[in-house]
């Protein structure tokens, strides 16, 4: 049996991950899954009230119980510092040392893309972000805070052993999955140290896989070429801070953060996967939300677990409702969340 965490999380995260776990438990209905879902209510409320975010040994526990972690948005403007949303998403993923951030950017109905003339066949990639160095560890610091003459330094932190297993990863998934392009992104020509590891670095691993074609290019011209001609990307491959910028494009190009799921990921340990837009706390409350990137992810989830079956058909539901427009209305329907979640799952039990 698979055990499986689920964290609500703020705003609009418990109204679409709801929707999930009723989508799952359907799956698991139909496919005769075995797996446990167990809630935990870390989040602002928990942090409000008892000023604990991320509780004591949790990383431990989820580690050695637990298979996988489906969790919805953190944020609260209630907390100013959004200190409770770092300490529990960012704890979790340098704690588990969840290295890998994968983003499938896949359109799902041609309509839905803002590229004029392009269908699903030209949005059809996935991306490989380094989850856990680069811009994100929180290294630097301010001299003469304040003052005119204040200096603020934020280090870029690179190592070889983070570099070399994202990269791996990349190509790995691009074998295993007919991909026949890694591309992978910097800015070397500029930062001359961190970012040249990266690329002598793909360029030794890249020699291991002589049946996948590789390709650097530089940030710049990847978001250039993301826009005019995003068919030519199979897997991309990138740092920190980068793949958080690309993936927010990626998301333009298959129809808004609505759409988007992602997975914290170290192979063959507990991973966590969570939709990747926001909490978006001004929407809470009033049944509106689009709830597939949360589907979408708890679908991810599965294929993760080895239940690609049900995987497989959540993934196609959904793409069913999207073309018959049984959605919310940020992508041209005019269901409620709830109304959404049902229809998926009605698609889903007719498939079957």
């Amino acid at each position: 049996m698979k055990r499986i965490a689920v964290i609500p999380g703020d705003g609009i995260g418990p109204e679409v991950i709801s929707e999930a776990v009723k989508t799952l438990e359907l799956a698991s209905q139909i496919h005769g899954l075995d797996f446990e879902l167990t809630t935990f209510d870390w989040g602002a409320e928990k942090y409000l009230t008892t000023g604990v975010a991320l509780p004591d040994g949790a990383l431990a526990m989820l580690s050695a119980d637990f298979d996988a972690i489906l969790t919805g948005a953190f944020g609260d403007p209630r907390v100013t510092d959004n200190k409770h949303a770092a300490d529990i998403l960012l704890g979790m993923r340098m704690g588990l040392d969840l290295y890998i951030n994968l983003r499938p950017i896949k359109l799902l109905n041609a309509r839905l893309c803002p590229l004029k003339g392009r269908d699903r066949s030209d949005v059809d990639f996935v991306v490989f972000r380094e989850n856990t160095e680069g811009m994100y560890v929180f290294m630097g610091g301010n001299f003469k805070k304040g003052s005119p003459d204040e200096i603020a330094i934020q280090e870029d932190v690179n190592t070889r052993k983070g570099v070399e297993r994202i990269i791996t990863a990349a190509f790995d998934y691009a074998r295993e999955h007919g991909r026949r392009r890694v591309t992978m992104s910097d800015k070397s020509n500029v930062l001359t140290y961190g970012h040249e590891l990266w690329r002598r670095t793909f360029n030794e691993v890249s020699a291991r896989y002589g049946d996948i074609e590789a390709e650097h290019l530089y940030v710049d011209v990847l978001a250039m070429w993301m826009v005019l001609d995003p068919g030519r990307f199979d897997v991309i491959v990138t740092n920190n801070l980068f793949g958080d910028i690309i993936t927010d494009l990626g998301a333009g190009l298959q129809g808004g953060l609505g759409l988007a799921a992602s997975g914290n990921i170290n192979p063959g340990q507990v991973s966590l996967f969570e939709p990747v837009h926001g909490s978006a706390p001004r929407f809470a409350g009033k049944n509106v939300a689009n709830p597939i990137a949360a589907v979408l992810t708890a679908s991810m989830m599965l294929e993760y677990l080895g239940m690609k079956e049900a995987a497989k058909g959540i993934e196609a539901a959904v793409e069913q409702c999207v073309e018959a427009k049984q959605t919310t209305g940020d992508i041209g329907g005019g269901l409620k969340t709830t109304e959404a979640g049902e229809a998926i799952r009605r698609r889903l039990h007719a498939s079957e």
